[in-house]
This record gives structure tokens, C-alpha cells and sequence, in this order.
């Protein structure tokens, strides 16, 4: 603890007096980490917590003698605890306002008594005993410097042995662990931090200023600096100040807020106490969290900043990179110069190294640029791409070395490609591999030369020769990278795809199976897009020779694994070749009789539809593929008894189901039922591929009802037993998931015993196994023999360690499923006992705005249903300013989640009074305006319950808020109707509420939505006493009214 509270935490004033902490987020960490600390110390450790320290620690309290209650002595000035040392000296004595405390049990207790003000007291204790190890310990056994090891404090300490020194050796070890778990905090948060230097942000400033001024466009009305002078470090803050790290101060004045003060420091950007009114000083004094630039702290501070901003982001970056073009200039000015100093050595190279010259050119990467327009011929394009010249004499195929101007061309032509499919929204952002290129002196072996000859007999030899050539090549390991990229070193690449386009069928087959074999290889599948060999391929898939189309569609399949390539195939015509492949095997399928002619149509069809797979992990293409007709070939297909042919086809419906429009056809050609029935499959594959496929199928009720009737949630149930294959769980876990949404599907599964699976498969799984486990129990939960089961098999527990984890997906299924369970008030309270409660609070600070609303969906049940909830909740330390905060969210979910959360929050009194002083009436009533209806019940709901505080009432009518609440009644939702009757009435309780309410014409809206929505005068009369209660209030305030005027 020592040397985290020397060397760590942020002093002010340092070298002059005592000093003070400052309440930054660092020195907020380590007051915190102690509070945890010493609170637990007297449960784990309660045979220390008795040790009575060599001095007291001694400081200034703001505590009452009032809250101190059983225990104590407690009189109108001071405080003294019954527990007394063995002199009889008490171990807590108060004297207001100084407090003296001798062992850790008195300071756990007190910490408890603090409650809120739990870190002030912290911070009041650590500032007034600067070395408090000496003081617990005693000077001789203050060792805590950074050279300690505990041997250094056992030695120490062993000198005079006893069972009291036993004691002081285990609170000396626990003290120095502390200090390391400190510093290991402490290291964590420096190395998050964000350091700016005075040159980025003068940069920003210049920059805000060219788009500030009086127009409704600009980003900011000013900014200015402080100070005109800037030192020669570039800081414009005095010297004194620059020691804390600062660098300047702006005023800053946004279209829709006041000026603000702000301060740019190394550690960031924030708001400070602003210039004094008499002598314009700076108040030096943070008054906010700190922010890692001055944008970011724009566009929390300002909604007008951040709106403009996004509209001229693009400028704003244009205008940021040409301040780092000074910079890129001068680096390629160097480039520049190193490679003219080279050229002479590299041009003797070339020339007696053509292929190398050759290779060198097509290993430069080609990026596209927008701005560059042209337009090719596609038969242009064709015939660049081709790079041979076919000379028949009597029947010789002569292939020429491709020449340098011609691969020029390739490469424009295939940048053209790119920039013409750049227009695709292709979800995919596959990244290419880089070209790994072998050093010239590196060890080979020997089949990388074997093969370089073998290339030079593909490169001039006769029809024969060639395919001799090509039966020899086929014989290498061509699955070995060594074969691999020998042949495209040497320019064989080149080659074989020159030989797709001859006349000679035994050619393109030999060709085909080669590339077939070493497309496998990333490298090479980029090679063959960047040496136009698709077009080429797609072009084959024409021919009528049926081996050569699968061959073609079967490198196809293994070439399109990247974005780039899967454009190319559609830009080609692929898309539609390939489903035509598809209709090759009806005939064969539809009859009984197999021969020779129909295995190979039922091969072509499994190819095509390989390739189809490929192809469809980019939207465009799916589109493609259903445009052409693909849906009903696919699931015609789905019938046959070949596993090799289904594997591809569910593979391909698997990924195309992602999309709406492909659900709604698989639903209408009945293909549900053949994915259930392949479930039952040996094939470990085809059942992954076919979960997968019910998983991404059941979004839709319909699907899911589909998939019930047809007797699937019988083999997912048994599926779920089969842990060994993971890639297989991730996927049945997923369809078990989705079809748990359907309340008859979750009463199937608990026949099927699935929720005691599921609950043993919450722990020592990967995480795409646990989202999907976690999301299937939290809709199992909804259901209460479900909550029930799920305590009972020891569920609570391992949901509860998920919690803290990182993946937001996952935390989303977690945090509802706890959620779920919190209902049940016996799962609550190991829910309460596991800490569950402070870890959902806790992920309230999560960056991603589904964690923050399914957190606070999940705090609602648990508010409720704990014991002393309102106690609970004030035991978190800033836990309802946070909650506070979160009212500034643009996320209309996190919004409707957190209204639900302050309904229950301020259910207590006191809860409710410390929201209210937060600020929680004028969040609320910005949010008034709002179309959503899921906001609009819940945000009714926390009126109304706000109301009942103070003069909660009267601010809202003062900030506007009754007008639009009014406007609910409009809504169709009767939700809405109800909480929204139940706000006016709190609301009505004001003479002025009462005047806005009938103004907006709220009495009528009122009765007829209620006396059209009830079937019955009883009813009516028994619906909602409270609405009725409110027109009549409405009713004779206005009558009162007419009569004054």
C-alpha cells in the first residue's frame, strides 16, 4: 500500500504541507480497491480484523454520532466503541470531527456505517496518514518499498516471534499484496491512458476554428485560446501549471450550449471552473471527466457539435491528413531518391532475369482509387488478360512468355474489375494475405526445382508433350506449399490458366486439375483473380464437356474464399452459370435407375453447388443467386440421398438465410422439413450445416412452429449431448436458442430434459458455444418450472461468473438470463449473495449500448424482487448518478431499459430524493418528445413514479413535460394508455399540471379511449379508478376557471 499511495496515486500540492488527493479516475481506482479491501477484511481475515494497531489512524470525520447504532457508546459530541483492547482502551473513539480507529474490524464497520460517503471517508483517512503501514505496524516493520519481497518482511518480523507476531507477519503479507494488486491496477490504467502533446492539439484547435463561425453548418459558433503567447514547447498554460501537464485553455462556444472553459492536458481534455468574473483568472479546478481529445469532448458536451460534425466528418479527415502531408512528402522524397540510387544494380538484374522480372511486377499490390474513371471493353479486357499468342502450325500449340506491356494491361483491367464492383454493400471484409516471396539464397528442396523444369516443357512444348507435362506435375505433392508456390515463382501460373483457353480438352482438364489442387493455397487464389483467370473459368462453365465444368466450378469454389474474387465470379456471370449446373441432376434424381450419365449430372450439380457456397457469404451474390432461380433448384436438390451433394446445398441455404427474403422462400418450398430430416444424418457435417441452418431460419415464428411440427427439437435435444465436435455444438446450441423463443418449444424441451443439458454446458466451452447456451436459457427462463430447474441444477453460479467477461454478445444473453432468473425470489438472493447485482450494475459502464440495456432490464427484477432493495442499491458507490447519466443516451433501447430501472429504483423514498437531486426531473422531461413507444410506457411509468417526491411535480410541468404526455393517449398501444393515465394523475396533484392537461385535450382522449376499449360499463367503471380521478380533478379545476374568468 505504501508504495501505490507514494509513487501512484495523484497528490496535490506536492512538496508543500500535507496535500490532498486529487479525484481523478486513478486516484477513484485505488480508493476503491482499499474500501473493497478493508470491507472484507473482517469476514476472510477474522482473527486478524482483532489486531490492534501501534497507533491510531486518525482523521477529520463528517459522520454523525447519530449513525452510529449497536456496538457503541454513543453521547451528543462523541462516540466510543464497547470493544476495547486488553488495557481496556476503546478501538473507535469520535470526538466530532476527529476520529481515531485501531483495528481493521472497526474500520470495516465503519466503512458499513459510511455508506455513501464511503469514499470520502477513504480519501480523509488515506490523506491524513500518509504511511499508514507504519502506524498499523509499527515504524520497524514499515518495509513497504519497492525493493520488499515478503522474505524482507519476514525476516524482519521473525526476530521476536509470538503468537502476536504471527498475526502482525499475516497482516504485514496481506498489506504488501495489496500494494501489488494496487500498482498492477495503477500500471493497467497508465497504460490506457491517452497522452496528447501540444502539437495534436493545435492541430484540432486550427482545425475547429476553419469550421467554426455564425452559419447553421458550422461545427462551432468560436474557439479561441486563452493566452496569446505560446512558449517554445508549444504550451500556452504557465509554467507552473505545465508541471501538472497542461497545455492550453480554449473558450469554446457551441451553437446550442454556453461558452465553456476548457482545459487540453497530456492526460486529456476537460471542463474546467472557468474564468473568475473579477479579475478573469482561470479556475485551474477539473469540474468533469477527463475526455481522450478535444472532438470527443465536443460531441458529449454539445448535440448540435456532434450532428454537424458527422455531416463534415469527411472534410474534417481530408483536412487533418493534409496537415501529415509535409510528413508523407518528405518520407517519399527519401523513397524516391534510395530507389534512383538503385537503379542501375537493379537493371542488370532484369535483363538477365526475365521471369524474375515478370514475377516482380506481379507481386506489386494494386489498390483502387475512386477517382480514377475509365471504361474497358470486356473483349478488351479478355484479350489483355489472355497474355498468349496461339500459333497452330499442323496442329502445335506455341505459348509465348507473357510480355511486360501486357501484364501492364492485366493489371489495369483487373483494377477496373475492382473498382466497377466497389459499388457492392457486401457484408464480408475478407482480407487477402500478404505475398510472401522466397529469398533467393533460401534452402529448397529438391521438387521446387523439379517442378521449374517441368513448367519449361508446359511453356514450349506440342499438344502431346504438354499433357505429358501436365500428368508429371500432377504427380508432385501439389498439397505441399513448397509445389505450391514453385510453380508460380517460376511463372506457371501463368501457364495453366493460357491453357484454359486452347481448343485442346485434355489441356484445360490437366490445367483444371492442377489449379483445382493449389488454389487451396491463399497466395495462389489471389495470383489466379490478379492473372484474370475467373473470367476464364466462368466462360468454362459453358462448355458441354461435363468434367470440365466441375472441375471449373470446383476451383471456382476454392478461389472465391475472398471479397475480391466472389465480385469477380458475379461481375462475369458466374452467379447464374453456376445455379444453371444446378438443374443438370434433376432427371437423375427424379428416377429411381442410377447410371454412369447421371452420377456425373449429380456430380456437376454438387460442384456448382460447392461454388454457390463460396460465393454466397457477400449479399449481392445471394441476391444473384435467388434472381437466377437458385431457391427451388436448392431445394429440389435437398431431397437427394447423396451426403456428398448435401453437404454444399445446406451449406449454401445455411448462408443465405441470413437474409429475410430467402426465409420467406425457404418457407414456401417446404425446405424446413428436409433440414430436420437430415438432422438424423451419420454426417457430422451435414447435421453442423443444417443446426446452422435452423438457427439462422428460426428468426420467424412460423420456422419455428415448422421446425416442431416436423419433430426436430427431438434430435437438437439429443445433438446436445455430443460435445466432442465444438464447430457442430456451436451450431445445434444456436437452433435450440432460436427456437426457444416459441413457449411450445420451450415445454418440448423440458420433456426432452435440454435445460440440465444446457446448464452442464455453462462451463469449459468456447465462447460461441456459451452465447448461444446462455441465450437458450435465458428464454427457457421466462417460464417459471424453467427458473425453478435451472437454481435447482446449480445454474445460478456459473451464469453469474459469466458476467465478467468481454463479449458482448454473450454479455447480452447473460445479463437476461440472470434477468430472467432474478424473478424468483429464491434465485435472488444467491443472485444478491453471488454479487450478481453490483457486477449487472457494473456493466451499465459497458461501451456497447445493447450491454448497457440488457443490464438494465436485468437490474429491474432484481430491484424488485431483493429484500432490502432499497439499501441494496445505495450500497453501490455512485450507482444512481450513473443511472442518472445514462438518461443522456441517443439509444432509444438503453433509454426505455434505464426509465424501467428508475421505475423500480424509486419505489424508496430515499432512493427517489437522491435521483432527484441528480438531476433525474429534467432528463425525464427532454425525453417527452419521443415517437417510441416502448419508451413512452416506460418513461410514463418513471413520471409517475418521480412524482411522488418533493415538488417533483411542479418541475415537471416547469420543464415542459405534460404537454407531450398527452399526446400518448393517441398511441394503439394500451400499455402505453395505462402508464401514461397513471403520470397525468401523479401530475394532476398541480393546479398548473391540471391547466396543461385539459388544455391539450386530455378529457376526451380519456374517455373515449377507455370507454371504446372496455366491453362493459362494470369493467369500464373498474379499469382504471385513477384515470377517473384525474378528469375529475381536470374537469373542476377547469370549471373553477370559467367561473374566475
Amino acid at each position: 500500500m505504501g508504495v501505490a499511495l507514494t509513487r501512484s496515486a495523484q497528490w496535490t500540492a506536492a512538496g508543500q504541507g500535507t496535500g490532498t488527493l486529487e479525484m481523478t479516475p486513478l486516484n477513484e481506482t485505488i480508493l476503491n480497491e482499499i474500501i473493497m479491501f478493508v470491507e472484507s477484511f473482517i469476514h476472510k481475515h477474522p482473527q486478524e480484523a482483532n489486531y490492534v494497531f501501534v497507533e491510531p489512524l486518525e482523521w477529520k470525520t463528517d459522520l454523525d454520532p447519530s449513525a452510529f447504532q449497536s456496538g457503541y457508546v454513543v453521547s451528543a459530541t462523541g462516540v466510543v466503541s464497547e470493544e476495547v483492547d486488553k488495557n481496556g482502551q476503546p478501538l473507535l473513539v469520535l470526538s466530532v470531527p476527529q476520529i481515531q480507529i485501531r483495528s481493521f474490524g472497526q474500520l470495516s464497520r465503519l466503512l458499513f456505517i459510511a455508506k455513501d460517503t464511503k469514499l470520502k471517508e477513504a480519501q480523509a483517512c488515506i490523506e491524513a496518514n500518509r504511511n499508514p503501514v507504519a502506524k498499523i505496524l509499527g515504524m520497524d516493520c514499515n518495509t513497504m518499498k519497492e525493493d520488499s519481497s515478503l522474505l524482507n518482511i519476514l525476516d524482519k518480523m521473525t526476530e521476536d516471534y509470538g503468537p502476536e507476531c504471527e498475526i502482525k507477519m499475516k497482516i504485514a503479507i496481506l498489506l504488501k499484496q495489496l500494494d501489488l494488486h494496487l500498482l498492477d491496477h495503477c500500471l493497467k490504467y497508465i497504460l490506457l491512458e491517452i497522452r496528447l502533446n501540444p502539437w495534436a492539439v493545435k492541430n484540432d484547435i486550427e482545425l475547429l476554428k476553419r469550421f467554426s463561425g455564425k452559419g447553421e453548418q458550422t461545427v462551432l459558433e468560436s474557439i479561441e485560446y486563452t493566452s496569446d503567447y505560446e512558449f517554445s514547447n508549444g504550451c500556452r498554460a504557465p509554467p507552473w501549471r505545465q508541471l501538472h501537464g497542461e497545455i492550453c485553455y480554449v473558450l469554446v462556444k457551441p451553437h446550442d450550449a454556453q461558452t465553456l472553459c476548457v482545459t487540453c492536458s497530456a492526460e486529456g481534455v476537460f471542463l474546467n471552473g472557468g474564468k473568475t468574473d473579477t479579475e478573469g483568472e482561470i479556475n485551474y479546478e477539473r469540474k468533469g471527466a477527463i475526455y481522450k481529445d478535444l472532438v470527443t469532448f465536443l460531441k458529449d458536451k454539445s448535440a448540435k457539435f456532434s450532428e454537424n460534425m458527422s455531416k463534415q466528418q469527411n472534410r474534417f479527415s481530408e483536412q487533418q491528413k493534409k496537415k501529415d502531408q509535409p510528413n508523407e512528402a518528405h518520407k517519399k522524397q527519401e523513397a524516391d531518391a534510395s530507389r534512383k540510387a538503385n537503379t542501375g544494380s537493379d537493371q542488370s538484374k532484369l535483363e538477365k532475369n526475365p521471369i524474375n522480372f515478370g514475377k516482380n511486377l506481379m507481386t506489386k499490390r494494386l489498390r483502387p482509387s475512386l477517382y480514377w474513371k475509365t471504361s474497358v471493353d470486356s473483349n478488351d479486357c479478355r484479350t489483355a488478360l489472355r497474355d498468349t499468342q496461339e500459333i497452330k502450325h499442323g496442329g502445335r500449340i506455341e505459348k509465348s512468355a507473357p510480355s511486360v506491356s501486357s501484364r501492364k494491361t492485366l493489371k489495369s483491367a483487373s483494377k477496373v474489375e475492382e473498382i466497377d464492383s466497389e459499388s457492392s454493400s457486401e457484408s464480408e471484409e475478407d482480407e487477402e494475405p500478404p505475398d510472401h516471396r522466397r529469398e533467393a539464397n533460401a534452402d529448397l528442396p529438391s521438387e521446387y526445382w523439379q517442378i521449374q523444369k517441368v513448367v519449361k516443357y508446359l511453356k514450349g512444348g506440342n499438344q502431346t508433350a504438354t499433357v505429358i507435362a501436365l500428368c508429371s506435375m500432377k504427380d508432385f505433392n501439389l498439397a505441399q506449399e513448397t509445389c505450391q508456390l514453385a510453380i508460380r515463382d517460376v511463372g506457371g501460373l501463368e501457364v495453366l490458366i493460357n491453357l484454359l483457353e486452347t481448343d485442346e480438352v485434355r489441356c484445360k482438364i490437366g490445367s483444371l486439375k492442377i489449379l483445382k489442387e493449389i488454389s487451396h493455397n491463399p497466395q495462389i487464389r489471389r495470383n489466379i483473380v490478379d492473372l484474370g483467370g475467373l473470367p476464364i473459368m466462368v466462360n468454362i462453365l459453358d462448355s458441354p464437356h461435363k468434367s470440365l465444368k466441375c472441375l471449373a466450378a470446383e476451383t471456382i469454389a476454392n478461389v472465391a474464399k475472398f471479397r475480391r474474387a466472389r465480385r469477380a465470379v458475379r461481375y462475369h456471370g458466374g452467379i447464374t452459370k453456376l445455379v444453371a449446373l444446378l438443374d443438370c441432376a434433376q432427371n437423375s434424381i427424379e428416377h429411381y435407375p442410377s447410371s454412369l450419365y447421371d452420377e456425373k449430372d449429380v456430380e456437376v450439380a454438387r460442384c456448382g453447388a460447392l461454388a454457390l457456397w463460396s460465393c454466397s457469404k457477400s449479399y449481392l451474390n445471394k441476391e444473384a443467386i435467388r434472381k437466377a432461380g437458385g431457391i427451388p433448384l436448392l431445394a429440389q436438390l435437398l431431397k437427394t440421398s447423396h451426403e456428398n451433394m448435401l453437404i454444399p446445398v445446406v451449406g449454401t441455404l445455411q448462408e443465405c438465410a441470413s437474409e429475410e427474403n430467402y426465409r420467406a422462400a425457404i418457407k414456401a418450398e417446404r425446405i424446413i422439413e428436409n433440414l430436420v430430416k437430415n438432422l438424423n444424418s451419420e454426417n457430422e457435417q451435414l447435421q453442423e450445416h443444417c443446426a446452422m441452418a435452423i438457427y439462422q431460419c428460426a428468426e420467424d415464428e412460423e420456422t419455428r412452429d415448422l421446425v416442431r411440427l416436423h419433430g426436430g427439437l427431438k434430435p437438437l435435444a439429443s445433438l446436445l449431448n455430443k460435445t466432442d465436435n465444438k464447430k457442430r455444438l456451436a451450431a445445434v446450441t444456436g437452433a435450440v436458442w432460436k427456437c426457444s423463443i416459441s413457449k411450445e418449444n420451450v415445454t418440448k424441451f423440458l420433456e426432452y430434459r435440454v435445460i440440465e443439458t444446457l446448464v452442464g454446458l455453462l462451463t469449459d466451452q468456447p465462447e460461441e458455444v456459451l452465447v448461444n447456451v446462455v441465450g437458450a436459457l435465458g428464454e427457457c427462463c421466462q417460464e417459471y418450472e424453467n427458473r425453478v430447474l435451472v437454481r435447482k441444477c446449480g445454474g445460478i453460479q456459473p451464469l453469474v461468473k459469466l458476467l465478467v467477461g468481454t463479449n458482448q454478445a454473450l454479455l447480452v444473453n447473460v445479463t437476461k438470463a440472470v434477468g430472467a432468473c432474478a424473478v424468483e425470489p429464491e434465485s435472488m438472493m444467491i443472485i444478491d449473495r453471488l454479487d450478481g447485482v453490483r457486477l449487472l450494475w457494473s456493466l451499465l459502464k459497458n461501451p456497447h449500448p445493447n450491454v448497457k440495456a440488457s443490464a438494465a432490464w436485468a437490474l429491474c427484477p432484481c430491484i424488485e424482487n431483493a429484500k432490502d432493495a432499497g439499501e441494496m442499491v445505495r450500497s453501490f458507490v455512485g450507482g444512481l448518478e450513473l443511472v442518472v447519466n445514462l438518461l443522456k443516451s441517443d439509444n432509444k433501447e438503453v433509454l426505455a431499459s434505464v426509465c424501467a430501472a428508475i421505475t423500480n429504483i424509486a419505489k424508496d423514498q430515499e432512493n427517489l430524493a437522491v435521483i432527484t437531486d441528480h438531476g433525474v426531473v429534467p432528463l425525464l422531461s427532454k425525453l417527452a418528445n419521443t415517437n417510441n413507444d416502448k419508451l413512452r410506457r416506460h418513461l410514463a411509468e418513471a413520471i409517475s413514479r418521480c412524482c411522488m417526491w418533493g415538488r417533483n411535480r411542479v418541475a415537471f410541468g416547469e420543464h415542459k413535460a405534460v404537454a407531450p404526455l398527452v399526446s400518448y393517449l393517441k398511441s394503439k398501444d394500451t400499455n402505453v394508455h395505462r402508464a401514461t393515465a397513471q403520470a397525468l394523475y401523479q401530475l394532476s396533484e398541480d393546479a398548473n399540471n391540471c391547466i396543461t392537461i385539459h388544455e391539450n385535450g386530455a378529457v376526451k382522449m380519456l374517455l373515449l379511449k377507455h370507454i371504446y376499449t372496455c366491453s362493459s360499463i362494470e369493467s369500464f367503471l373498474s379499469h382504471e379508478m385513477g384515470i377517473i380521478i384525474s378528469i375529475l380533478q381536470i374537469k373542476k379545476l377547469a370549471l373553477r376557471r370559467g367561473r374566475n374568468q
